[in-house]
């Protein structure tokens, strides 16, 4: 999406924005909002501006998890809110994992009825969904649905009988009720997971599907008698990565047939796979020398790269934190050719649920996410923690002012709203 714009405000209190898209418009429009000062009795002053303004990076995006915590709608509607004023674009949606399996498929619906916490309650029906994606469209911010395999899919084999992988011992023995990843041996797995990703498709119409393909325990496949015969007939040796890259080569196919493009996590690149020329490589390892070598060796491929390491949000501390979030850059590694930092899309914060619910889904995330959001729009050498902090200790009074129980960004302070809270 084209999300430039102009803004001009003259001596006589005229305003004009101007862009090439609604985009830019609504851009524009959340610029304004923040150029108006409140003096006082309901009455606003705004200071004489012309502004020209672009983003840095065409993806900056938000990532939540659904699956961990249930997160009800009033609260994603409200970290979409937050968005639009930080001027974010794509939401992130971390649906199911192992722990839940909240998303209502009409063409498995045991999945949620075995998989969900609440199969009546804790549940995105497809009316749920479609709202999600229309709230987020009008706020300028694209929804792109992560569905994880072939790890993180415990909920999954509830509702599926022998979709999972039957975890053995050391005499050989099944284990009751242990179960590993997909059973990537079976021609059924796959008709499954086609018919699944179809459906995915077909509910969320951007052009993106994140695959997932991360943290996947091999423990389980090596336990297994049948899974170590398919190895060896397909002469993969002992090196389950292989069996991994094995899945994930047909379920890019699948996604493939369907039309849809498609992001991984890294471990999907650093196995070996082969991916098309248009996948997208999220980076979420390692400290900062780790990722920027990450970041180097996926652009030197030729690949599409996010960037998400530094921007752990669910990693909390005592203090302030956000000086460290909003000096990390996307583009602070070493390229062999400087095309290959073209191939930086931008970058996601993530905010994991397993110690996040609605309660603290917004304040854990906000403001701390508005320094993320200034690192991918502004350009690089808008990097001054100094003269980045007024404006941030701004957007927390004024995200409360709108509404959100936002937590402070630093030590002792205040908002003028405090007093009304």
């Amino acid at each position: 999406m084209n999300e430039s714009y102009e803004l001009e405000v003259d001596e006589k209190g005229h305003a004009k924005i101007s862009s090439h898209s609604v985009w830019g418009i609504l851009k524009g429009l959340e610029t304004f909002s923040q150029l108006l000062v409140n003096v006082g009795q309901n009455q606003f002053q705004i200071q004489v501006v012309k502004i020209s303004d672009a983003p840095r990076f065409p993806h900056r995006g938000m990532m939540i998890d659904s699956s961990r915590h249930f997160l009800p709608l009033s609260s994603i509607y409200q970290t979409l809110d937050a968005m639009e004023m930080n001027k974010l674009n794509a939401l992130h949606w971390h649906l199911v994992d192992d722990q839940s399996f909240p998303f209502v498929s009409e063409t498995f619906p045991q999945l949620h009825q075995h998989g969900a916490y609440n199969a009546e309650t804790h549940i995105y029906t497809k009316a749920d969904v479609a709202a999600v994606i229309e709230y987020a469209r009008l706020r300028g911010i694209r929804v792109i649905a992560e569905f994880d395999t072939p790890g993180h899919t415990r909920s999954w084999g509830r509702g599926v009988s022998g979709l999972l992988t039957q975890c053995f011992d050391a005499h050989h023995k099944a284990v009751p009720n242990s179960f590993g990843p997909l059973d990537v041996t079976k021609n059924a797995t796959y008709e499954f997971v086609e018919k699944l990703f179809e459906e995915i498709v077909g509910r969320f119409p951007d052009q993106y599907t994140h695959l997932g393909g991360d943290e996947v325990n091999f423990q389980c496949w090596a336990s297994n008698p049948q899974v170590q015969a398919f190895m060896r007939e397909h002469a993969l040796g002992t090196d389950y990565r292989r069996l991994e890259s094995y899945y994930i080569q047909k379920l890019v196919q699948i996604v493939e047939r369907l039309k849809r493009s498609y992001i991984v996590w890294q471990e999907v690149f650093d196995d070996g796979v082969q991916l098309q020329a248009d996948t997208v490589v999220q980076v979420w390892k390692g400290h900062e020398g780790q990722w920027m070598g990450e970041m180097e060796r996926v652009t030197a491929r030729g690949f599409k790269v996010l960037l998400s390491s530094p921007w752990y949000l669910n990693h909390i501390a005592y203090g302030t934190d956000w000086n460290r979030l909003y000096q990390a850059d996307p583009l602070h590694f070493n390229a062999s050719a400087a095309a290959h930092k073209q191939l930086v899309m931008g970058g996601e914060a993530c905010m994991w649920g397993e110690w996040v619910d609605a309660s603290n889904l917004i304040s854990r995330t906000w403001p701390r996410a508005s320094a993320v959001a200034e690192r991918l729009w502004s350009p690089q050498h808008v990097n001054s923690v100094n003269q980045a902090r007024p404006r941030f200790n701004h957007q927390h009074c004024r995200m409360q002012v709108l509404g959100l129980r936002v937590q402070p960004n630093e030590g002792p302070g205040y908002c003028a709203c405090d007093h009304a809270m």
